[in-house]
C-alpha cells in the first residue's frame, strides 16, 4: 500500500537540546496510527515538523511519495495535513463557528461576511460529530472538553487526508471519548490516515493499528497494536519496566482536620457541598464531566466568588474572597488547564518556579536574589525531574509533562498546607504519572492535605484514601480508598442525578 506519510532521518535541534535523532516514522491511507513516548520523547515535535510549524534540519519528508518542505501550518494544511494540538488555540471572544472557519469564512457580494452560511456550515459538522453546540456560542464560555471538540471540528471542517491528533481525549469523559472514536473510525473507512498522540494505555487496543515509539528524540520501534501487549509497549517507552504499588490507605487516626468545607454554594454550578479533609489525607473527587468538582475547587482557592458556604483552615474560619487570600491561609492549586491558570509561557522555567513566592527572594529594598532564585529552581528541577537544559529555558518550549511539573514545584516552594490538583496527570506519559503519584502520596506522608481531582477513575482509585463523587453539582456521597471500592460504586454515585444528595465528609 501507497504511504501518506514518509518520514526518515528526521533530525531537530533546539538551542543546547538535539531534540529529535534520525527519527522514522510512516502513515498509510485508512489506519490509526499511535505515537506513544514519554514526555520529552519527542512526538509532538516529530508532528510539528509534519504539520510546517517546525522545520526539519535533516532527513526526508514524503507525502504521497512527493518530497515536501512546509514552512508553515497553511502550507501543511494546502498538502492535505491536519492537527488538533494538545494545547488549545482557540480565540475566546470569537464564536464557535469563527474559530473554526477563520481566515476561510464565506462570504457574500462585495466581501460581506455571510453568517447564516458560517453557521450552517459549523452546523453541519457538529451534527456529524453528534455534538450538541450552538454555532454561535463563544469559544471562552465553553468547558475545556467542548473547547477539545471544537478544536476537533476545526481540524475537520480542513478536509485532511492526514489529521494528528495530539491527546485528544485528555479532557473527554467516556462518553464523549466514545463519540470521538466512532468519528475516527468514520474517518478511516474513508481513507483518511490518523496519527494518535496519547497516554492512555487503555485506548490502544480500542482505535490503533499500528503503534510506534519514541524515547528520548529517537525511534525505538514500530509494532502491531493488536499483537502487543501494554507492558511491552510501557517498557519500550520507558526503557524499564513500570510497577504500581497498590494503594495503602493510611489509619490517620484522630488527625487534625486541616480543610472543613460546608455548604459550599455558587449559581448552579454548586449546590449545598460540604466535606473536611485531614492533614496528611488525599481525598479524591470523582464525577462526570460537568459534575462540579472544578468548581468546587476554583471557589475554595477564590479563583470564582461563592454565593454562601464556610471554610475552615485547621479550625479557623478563614475569608477568601481571592486566590491571594486562599495562599495567604496556605491553600494551592494547580488547574486543569496549566497553560492559561498555571503557568506565565512567555517567562522561564527558574522564575515560574519563583512566581508564587517573589517575597521569598526580595530585600528589604525590594531587589529580587537572581542567585537564589536559580538556586532554589535547581533544587525542583533535580527533585521533581524536570527536563529542560537549564533554569533558564521558556516554559513555553518545555513538553506538557514538564510544564506540570513546574506548576507542581511553584506550590511546594510556597508550602501550602493544602493543594489542590485538578487533573494532575493530564497529558503526562506513564513514567511521569508514577512519579506523579509518587510524589503525591510523599506529600500526604510529610502531613500535606491533598484534594485530587481527575477524570481518570483508576488515577482516583490508585491515589485516593476516600473518594467524594459528585453529580450534577451536589455530593452524592464519599467512598473509602483502596480495595472496598470499585469503578461501578463510583459510577453509581456518579449518575444519581434525580436523587443527588447532600453527604456531609465527616471523618
Amino acid at each position: 500500500m501507497s504511504k501518506l506519510v514518509d518520514m526518515t532521518g528526521i533530525e531537530k535541534y533546539f538551542p543546547g537540546v538535539h531534540a529529535l535523532k534520525a527519527v522514522q516514522f510512516d502513515l498509510v491511507p485508512g489506519e490509526v496510527h499511535a505515537l506513544m513516548g514519554e514526555n520529552g520523547a519527542g512526538k509532538s515535535t516529530l508532528m510539528k515538523i509534519l504539520s510546517g510549524i517546525y522545520q526539519r534540519d535533516g532527513g526526508t519528508l514524503k507525502i504521497e511519495g512527493q518530497e515536501v518542505s512546509p514552512t508553515t501550518p497553511r502550507e501543511a494544511q494546502n498538502l492535505g495535513i491536519g492537527i488538533i494540538h494538545q494545547e488549545l488555540s482557540l480565540m475566546n471572544d470569537l464564536t464557535v463557528a469563527q474559530n473554526i472557519f477563520i481566515g476561510r469564512e464565506p462570504r457574500k457580494r462585495f466581501g460581506r461576511l455571510d453568517e447564516a452560511a458560517l453557521n450552517a456550515q459549523t452546523a453541519e459538522i457538529f451534527t456529524s460529530m453528534n455534538l450538541n453546540l450552538d454555532p454561535k456560542t463563544l469559544a471562552g464560555s465553553l468547558t475545556i472538553a467542548k473547547q477539545q471538540m471544537v478544536e476537533i471540528a476545526k481540524a475537520l471542517s480542513h478536509r485532511s487526508k492526514v489529521l494528528v491528533m495530539d491527546e485528544p481525549t485528555a479532557a473527554l469523559n467516556d462518553a464523549e471519548i466514545a463519540e470521538l472514536f466512532v468519528i475516527i473510525r468514520r474517518l478511516k473507512s474513508e481513507g483518511v490516515g490518523i496519527v494518535y498522540i496519547s497516554h492512555k494505555m487503555d485506548e490502544l487496543k480500542q482505535i490503533a493499528d499500528r503503534v510506534t515509539v519514541m524515547r528520548d528524540g529517537e525511534y525505538v520501534g514500530t509494532v502491531n497494536a493488536a499483537d502487543s501487549p501494554v507492558s511491552k509497549i510501557i517498557a519500550m517507552m520507558v526503557g524499564r519496566e513500570v510497577k504500581e504499588e497498590p494503594l495503602q490507605v493510611p489509619d490517620l487516626g484522630a488527625a487534625e482536620v486541616a480543610l472543613q468545607v460546608s455548604g459550599l454554594t455558587r449559581n448552579k454550578e454548586i449546590h449545598d457541598v460540604s466535606f473536611s479533609v485531614q492533614k496528611g489525607e488525599i481525598l479524591g473527587f470523582a464525577g462526570l464531566m460537568g459534575a462540579g468538582r472544578t468548581e468546587v475547587a476554583r471557589a475554595i482557592f477564590g479563583a470564582d466568588p461563592k454565593d454562601s458556604g464556610n471554610i475552615r483552615v485547621h479550625g479557623k474560619t478563614v475569608s477568601i474572597r481571592s486566590p491571594k487570600d486562599a495562599v495567604k491561609a496556605g491553600i494551592g492549586y494547580l488547574s486543569e488547564d496549566r497553560k492559561h491558570f498555571g503557568l506565565a509561557t512567555g517567562m522561564n522555567v527558574r522564575d515560574n518556579i519563583a512566581l508564587a513566592s517573589m517575597d521569598l527572594f526580595a530585600s528589604k529594598g525590594g531587589v529580587l536574589s537572581d542567585g537564589e532564585m536559580a538556586s532554589t529552581a535547581q533544587q525542583y528541577i533535580q527533585q521533581l525531574g524536570i527536563r529542560t537544559p537549564s533554569d533558564r529555558q521558556e516554559v513555553r518550549l518545555l513538553s506538557g509533562g514538564n510544564q506540570q511539573k513546574v506548576v507542581i514545584a511553584k506550590w511546594l516552594l510556597r508550602d501550602c498546607d493544602i493543594l489542590i490538583f485538578d487533573e494532575p496527570t493530564r497529558g503526562i506519559d506513564v513514567g511521569a504519572k508514577s512519579e506523579i503519584y509518587k510524589l503525591l502520596e510523599d506529600l500526604a506522608e510529610q502531613g500535606k492535605t491533598i484534594i485530587v481531582i481527575s477524570s481518570e477513575l483508576p488515577e482516583i482509585m490508585r491515589l485516593s484514601h476516600r473518594i467524594a463523587v459528585m453529580c450534577e453539582g451536589r455530593l452524592t456521597g464519599i467512598l473509602p480508598g483502596g480495595k472496598d471500592t470499585t469503578q461501578e460504586d463510583i459510577m453509581h454515585l456518579a449518575t444519581q442525578r434525580a436523587a443527588a444528595m447532600q453527604v456531609t465528609g465527616t471523618v
